[in-house]
């Protein structure tokens, strides 16, 4: 909480090293690799006489809302957008958990701000929920610092001197002292903004961390437990690729344990370079084997979700095993 509390922006980056993104259409909430964005860039605002809770607004000045709506039939996670509403209530309120630069941002009704990956239409998209102890990395920010309060305020809003003048109707607040009301979207827009991400993006590099804290590798990272959502964020393991190294025919000896290494990658490409470095072959060929048929076929796509442990096999790409892939 003590990073937000000097902080006037900052960006949220997922495990999947993509940044939360106020998308144009002023509504939904997304992941995107453009840190230059100014979409990319989220404005806190501490919430008066609530310790530890805070607001998040967008560059068109809504906030980053908690919705009831499911992201899909049948799926337990709920939509995160962008709203004005009327009166600022706790689906607007998030409460930084963890130590360092990384948090995981919980609502007021015990849910998470969650980065999904896998498969459309569940890719890039942000919702809230308690994941599963397989997806615990997934709700885990590594927050950046845009923009650092000089004199950080005390139980106000730390960018209500920024604009002026509020609007006349009182926010959610649970003293007697009214809390300034968020602006219309126009007044907050700066000028000509961009309607497309094309730009190549210039990411911008976190400050080292604190002592003591934690700092995982690009792509980081799942939890190790996920019993109890209130205990400090620890560095996570990724998926164990198992692997054997077929002869010409595609067979491997019987007794042969094989080897195996942890991978922190996302790519079937990042894997293959990382066998090869591995094995010193540069013309292998990335193959599972069927478990009906016990024939080999080679991995074409991606790797599957969830940081499963893989069981693979490596073909030589002049064996006659490979050829018959042809």
């Amino acid at each position: 909480m003590e990073l937000f509390e000097r902080a006037k922006t900052v960006r949220l980056r997922s495990h999947q090293n993509k940044y939360m993104y106020a998308d144009e259409d002023e509504s939904h909430v997304l992941q995107d690799r453009n840190a230059a964005s100014p979409n990319a860039r989220w404005t806190v605002e501490l919430v008066p006489n609530a310790p530890g809770v805070i607001r998040l607004r967008s560059r068109y000045g809504r906030y980053l809302t908690a919705s009831n709506e499911p992201i899909l039939m049948g799926v337990t996670g709920r939509k995160v957008i962008q709203t004005l509403p009327h009166r600022l209530d706790s689906s607007v309120e998030w409460v930084p958990v963890g130590e360092g630069r990384h948090a995981r941002l919980q609502t007021r009704y015990g849910n998470f701000l969650r980065a999904n990956g896998g498969l459309p239409p569940l890719r890039n998209s942000v919702t809230h929920d308690v994941p599963h102890h397989r997806h615990a990395g997934w709700v885990v920010w590594c927050i950046e610092i845009v923009q650092v309060l000089v004199h950080p305020p005390q139980c106000s809003d730390p960018i209500t001197t920024a604009y002026s003048p509020p609007l006349p109707y009182k926010p959610h607040s649970r003293s007697p002292s009214p809390s300034p009301a968020p602006l219309p979207t126009g007044a907050l827009r700066p000028p000509a903004p961009p309607h497309h991400r094309t730009s190549t993006p210039v990411v911008a590099q976190p400050p080292p961390p604190p002592p003591g804290s934690l700092a995982p590798p690009v792509g980081f990272s799942r939890l190790e437990s996920a019993d109890s959502f209130s205990v400090p964020v620890h560095k996570v393991e990724g998926r164990h690729i198992h692997y054997h190294i077929a002869d010409d025919s595609g067979y491997v000896r019987e007794g042969d344990e094989g080897h195996s290494f942890l991978f922190n990658g996302t790519s079937l490409g990042e894997l293959l370079e990382r066998l090869q470095d591995e094995t010193g072959l540069k013309d292998v060929i990335i193959c599972s084997r069927n478990p009906i048929t016990s024939k080999l076929m080679p991995l074409r796509l991606q790797l599957p979700p969830n940081n499963n442990a893989m069981h693979v096999v490596l073909v030589r790409e002049s064996s006659k095993a490979a050829r018959s892939f042809s």
